[in-house]
């Protein structure tokens, strides 16, 4: 038997997900990602007209208060808060 304690993996960069200029996106990816968005967050609450705030989403991204995040392992993107990947 060993006396080696077990060590935990370190999680693989390459899994994390990133930020994505949303310059490099195309309009319609982005008025894609907003429309998830917006359905996403807007059409489980009973809202008559999920996708009216897409504009508003579109322009949270383009001043930084929402950033595009992409996850490597699931290969899908996102919109999310600056400081939580939370895809």
């Amino acid at each position: 038997m060993s006396n080696d304690a077990v060590q935990p993996s370190e999680a693989d960069p390459r899994e994390e997900k990133f930020v994505v200029d949303s310059g490099l996106l195309t309009e319609d990816q982005l008025e894609g990602l907003a429309e998830e968005y917006c359905t996403r967050y807007h059409g489980l609450n009973e809202t008559e007209h999920p996708l009216a705030e897409r504009g508003r989403v579109i322009e949270a991204v383009r001043r930084g208060e929402l950033v595009v995040w992409f996850d490597p392992v699931e290969n899908t993107a996102g919109l999310g808060a600056p400081s939580n990947p939370g895809v």
